[in-house]
């Protein structure tokens, strides 16, 4: 099965076909298609966030490296021509060596790349999916790119994602030249997007939530705490070096004077940004399994049912707490 997408155009009522490449028109695959894709990732897909360009891998740079909303990290290889089997080849490679690739790496790509933490990039691209409960970089997708497929490679395609479920797809693009000098550029997928989101997204998962707080002795109260703040999270490490130091300060404190607080602390930009980050604080205050949080931290719900506000340190445990604070501060 060979892949290539023509196109005519209308012209008196005849459709004449229009036959153009990049190379036909001094485009090339670094300067202009990879721009193109830069300006607008869908092209990808709606499941892709771009982190990385011309990545460094032992096996040399691979065009594109991206992750999905399930934190699957994405090898993308562009082909200004036909797809040839050997892209298929060069793929693999790249996700060898990337599998084996740890968060750090990741996060240095992703701050070269967008001038962004990887953390704070992957939650505005997908939101309400808290990257901290996901498994990044679990399995790699393969995303092939280019203006046409080999029969072989399409067939390869195809047998790795229907036998084995790998995740792989090819994305045909067409682009195209009018006489008036308008330049179009469309696609197709060999896979169906929701068929290969499907294959990808097995391990679907549920987030549980409450607000019922633990009961825990003291001892392991401040075990839990400890275990938690000492992670290289960054909400854990937003709730430790700022929400509780402010609650200690100030009592009980509301989300309008939390937001102000986080401007002032230089822990966010502006006050829409940290309006954002008390978002993903009071999703992991939420967690059912992080009731130990809820155990020294309290909230209410004055204007809206969903959205937690006048947050405080439960008074018996505020001792409890400046302990656990000087403790992972020695770390």
């Amino acid at each position: 099965m060979a892949s290539e997408i023509k196109s005519w155009q209308i012209v008196d009522g005849k459709l004449v076909p229009i036959k153009s490449s990049l190379a036909e028109n001094s485009r090339k695959e670094r300067e202009d298609l990879e721009q193109w894709i830069k300006s607008n990732p869908s092209v990808l897909g709606d499941d892709i966030a771009l982190i990385g360009q011309q990545v460094q891998t032992s096996s040399g740079p691979m065009d594109f490296l991206g992750i999905d909303s399930s934190g699957n990290i994405v090898i993308i290889e562009l082909k200004r021509d036909r797809l040839p089997r050997e892209a298929l080849v060069q793929a693999i490679d790249y996700a060898s060596d990337v599998a084996e690739w740890d968060l750090d790496r990741f996060r240095e790509i992703c701050k070269s790349y967008t001038d962004q933490t990887f953390e704070d990039y992957f939650q505005q691209r997908f939101e309400g999916i808290l990257i901290e409960d996901l498994a990044i970089n679990q399995a790699q997708r393969l995303l092939l790119v280019g203006f046409a497929v080999e029969e072989s490679l399409g067939r390869m395609i195809e047998w790795l994602s229907d036998k084995y479920s790998v995740g792989i797809n090819a994305v045909v693009l067409n682009y195209l030249k009018t006489p008036k000098g308008d330049e179009i550029l469309s696609r197709m997928v060999i896979i169906p997007e929701e068929v290969e989101k499907r294959k990808t997204n097995k391990k679907k998962f549920i987030i549980e939530m409450s607000n019922d707080p633990g009961t825990y002795d003291d001892a392991t109260l401040e075990t839990k705490l400890i275990e938690y703040f000492s992670k290289n999270l960054y909400s854990s490490q937003r709730i430790k070096d700022y929400l509780l130091p402010t609650l200690l300060m100030k009592g009980k404190v509301s989300r309008d004077e939390l937001r102000k607080e986080l401007v002032r602390l230089q822990a966010a930009p502006d006050e829409s940004q940290a309006g954002y980050f008390l978002s993903l604080i009071s999703s992991q205050l939420g967690h059912k399994w992080k009731d130990y949080l809820r155990q020294i931290i309290s909230y209410e719900y004055p204007n809206h049912p969903w959205e937690k506000d006048n947050f405080q340190i439960r008074e018996e445990y505020i001792n409890l707490v400046r302990a656990v604070l000087d403790k992972v501060k020695t770390k």
